[in-house]
Order: C-alpha cells, then sequence, then structure tokens
C-alpha cells in the first residue's frame, strides 16, 4: 500500500505534507487535522491518496518515538558519567579544594587579587570565578578582588597580535600581579602553551598558583602550587567538574568574607 502511493502520488506532494504536519507526527489526532487541512488546499488527494498518506506519517511517528527515547537514554547517559566524573573528582581533591579555598582567603585578607586565566570554555570558566568573587556566590558581603585576564579584550589582541598568543596571560599578569597573589589556570588539557607561560611566570613572581585541568595536569601539573586534575578524558565531563570544584571553592571563600547576620 505504502508502495503504491509512491507510484500515484508526485514526491513534491509528500513532501509538502510533511512539512506541513511533522510537527504531528507523534500525535495521530493532530496529524488528522493536518490532513484534513491539506486536502482543503490540495483537492487532488482527497480519498486513498490521503489514506496513505496517514499510513505514511503513523510509521513515520513510531520512528520519531524510538528517536526521542534514543536520545533521552543518551541524556541520562551523559548526565550519569558527568556525576560519576565529579564524585571521583570530589574522592581525589576534597581536601585539596579546601586548601585552594585557604590559600585564596589569605590572599584577599593580605590585599591580594585572584587572576583566573585559560581559553575557549575555560576562558569562561575563568570569568565565572571572577564574577562570583567580584559580585557575589551566594550570600550577601564585600566585593572581592578578582580579574579575569581573558575578559579584557584589547590587551588580549594587542598582546596577540604584537607579542605572539603565547603571552596574551603572561604579559597581563607581569603588569598587574605581584607577590601574594593568586593565579587560577583552566585548561582541559594541561597544555595550552598560554596557560603554561603565565602559570610560570606567576611562580616567579611569588603568586600562588592553583592548576584545574584534565587528568595528569599535563604541563601545568609541575608549576600548581595545588593541582585539581580531574579524572577524565573528554573535555565537556572536565568542564563540569572544573565547574562543581570553583563553586566550591567560592563558597568556602564566601564564608570568611561574610558577616553574620546581628541577633
Amino acid at each position: 500500500m505504502t508502495s503504491a502511493f509512491y507510484f500515484r502520488a508526485p514526491n513534491a506532494l509528500l513532501k509538502t505534507f510533511c512539512r506541513l504536519s511533522g510537527n504531528h507526527a507523534a500525535d495521530p489526532p493532530r496529524l488528522a487535522t493536518a490532513a484534513r487541512f491539506f486536502i482543503t488546499k490540495h483537492p487532488a488527494t482527497a480519498g486513498i491518496e490521503i489514506a496513505i498518506i496517514y499510513v505514511i506519517m503513523s510509521d513515520m511517528s513510531d520512528i520519531g518515538n524510538s528517536e526521542i527515547n534514543d536520545v533521552t537514554k543518551l541524556i541520562r547517559q551523559r548526565f550519569a558519567q558527568s556525576a560519576e566524573v565529579i564524585e571521583k573528582t570530589a574522592q581525589r581533591h576534597a581536601e585539596r579544594i579546601a586548601r585552594a579555598a585557604e590559600i585564596i582567603v589569605r590572599s584577599l585578607r593580605a590585599g591580594g587579587t585572584v587572576f583566573t586565566f585559560g581559553n575557549g570554555g575555560s576562558a569562561s570558566d575563568a570569568e565565572h570565578i571572577a564574577g562570583e568573587l567580584v559580585g557575589r556566590f551566594l550570600a550577601q558581603r564585600p566585593p572581592l578582588r578578582a580579574e579575569a585576564l581573558s575578559a579584557d579584550i584589547v590587551s588580549l589582541t594587542a598582546i596577540g597580535n604584537d607579542y605572539g598568543y603565547k603571552n596574551v596571560f603572561a604579559r597581563p599578569l607581569a603588569a598587574k600581579g605581584r607577590a601574594g597573589d593568586v593565579a587560577i589556570a583552566l585548561s582541559t588539557s594541561g597544555k595550552s602553551p598560554n596557560v603554561i607561560a603565565a602559570l610560570r611566570l606567576a611562580r616567579q613572581m611569588g603568586l600562588k598558583t592553583i592548576a584545574l585541568t584534565g587528568d595528569g595536569g599535563g604541563g601545568c601539573a609541575e608549576l600548581a602550587d595545588i593541582l585539581l586534575d580531574v579524572p577524565a578524558k573528554l573535555s565537556p565531563r572536565i568542564q563540569e567538574a572544573h565547574a562543581a570544584m570553583y563553586h566550591i571553592i567560592c563558597e568556602l571563600v564566601e564564608a570568611n568574607f561574610t558577616t553574620p547576620p546581628k541577633k
């Protein structure tokens, strides 16, 4: 019956109907309404032809449901994978996360600044951290000194153009950083040359260094006072664990600058 339709109706006609009714493929009543509307616009399709279209679209709805089930299964798998990586990271680094927060608190109390940097999605994370500290995370408290080195697009592009991309974080850090500040580097691979260059300079200048990386830390490992490497290889899972860690760090830091409510 389906084959007969393909010989009896132009392909363009089927495509037109599918386009008009595609949003209703998994909803037979709405599909029937769409079919009736289609007949009013294309009277030649009335009768057996439109009935066959309905059969075809019903088959398509079954396929659609199967595809939706596959997608929801994939979604649940990704959530499970993310949760597993975050749990493994917590088991590996709970003490280091606490130490990282302590280093930041000591620096801020001494008038220091937290500098954050990374590339791509890690640049976004770096700006996220700075925003949480300058603004607030969960509680009302004074603003805390923090700056994302990737946020100054004028300096970033000027330095990249004149001195090479490897220096886009190291040069502004040289201009603004001082001993006792904190440098937080983010790199899923741990191998980004500009991140490594900035960490190396931070060490030379007397800054405390914290690195959030993928498993092993790459070249960042030997330059970090605190290495928070995620036991995963895929960048999305690593970045999800990074977000969990730096949110906790922000919470711990903020708790040290929050004035308890008066009784």
